[in-house]
């Protein structure tokens, strides 16, 4: 294919893209007063507590603004699988074949980790909020409003963040697969996949209790040392297959007598 008939076939994938984000935008439009109970929950959970906060939209237009965002938010959200899909056929005519059985694989799997994630930065925001809002004074002369605007950026990049932290394993795993990185270069760094995981947890979900915290970060960094088993497995598989396809003239000396040798005992 020629340079413009690249561009043709980017820009078609775009639209189909586009499309669906539209669509689905459109049921997230009809879905918004479902989708505005879910996301109260974080207050109502500490509104049990006694802490007070109310939800504020200022302006006359702030309304709509806010059902357009959300309903964009759930319509990226809902096409994701549309997007990784045109991602994948853009990308396939230019791999090799064994470069597309892991990419099939790879799709296949960041999808629902990438959907669970998501789920987890829900609960993670409705574990945030009430912490946060217990630093607030609880006097009766106090009385905190919050822009809904800003509640719903924190509830995205939370989720998003989730979203990819689950998703980033499922890379490691292809790089390995495409030769990138082997799992013992992976495996070096366990300390810091530990570390990063409790911090990352220790940011996003701010509990007061310890259990929660070990319990998210183990799943996290349990995801991460999965793939790294993943990819020492496939390194192992990979050189025992690279040792049966030597040749004689390849093989160590442990492997048997080498030429030189059988040459010698000839001479004698």
């Amino acid at each position: 294919m020629s340079l413009g008939e690249h561009l043709t076939e980017l820009r078609n994938r775009l639209m189909i893209c586009a499309i669906a984000v539209v669509l689905l935008a459109v049921v997230g439009w009809f879905a918004f007063d479902w989708v505005f109970a879910a996301l109260q929950r974080p207050f109502r959970l500490a509104a049990a507590q006694g802490l007070k906060a109310d939800l504020n939209f200022q302006g006359v237009g702030t309304g709509l603004n806010v059902k357009l965002q959300m309903s964009a938010y759930v319509g990226l959200l809902l096409s994701s699988p549309v997007i990784m899909l045109q991602t994948w056929l853009f990308v396939m005519p230019g791999l090799h074949r064994n470069e597309r059985k892991y990419a099939i694989g790879f799709f296949g799997t960041a999808i629902p980790l990438f959907f669970l994630g998501c789920a987890a930065g829900y609960w993670a925001v409705n574990q945030l909020v009430p912490v946060l809002l217990s630093f607030t004074p609880q006097q009766d002369q106090v009385e905190q409003l919050i822009k809904y605007d800003d509640y719903l950026s924190l509830l995205v990049k939370t989720m998003l963040a989730f979203g990819i932290a689950f998703v980033i394993p499922v890379v490691m795993v292809l790089l390995n697969f495409m030769g990138l990185v082997r799992g013992r270069t992976m495996l070096k760094g366990w300390r810091w996949i530990i570390f990063i995981s409790f911090v990352f947890t220790a940011v996003m979900v701010p509990t007061p209790e310890p259990i929660t915290l070990i319990v998210m970060a183990s799943a996290i960094a349990g995801l991460f040392f999965g793939a790294i088993a993943i990819a020492m497995i496939h390194d192992r598989r990979k050189g025992t297959a690279e040792d049966e396809e030597l040749d004689d003239d390849q093989a160590s000396s442990i492997d048997g007598p080498s030429r030189l040798d059988d040459a010698d005992e000839d001479r004698r």
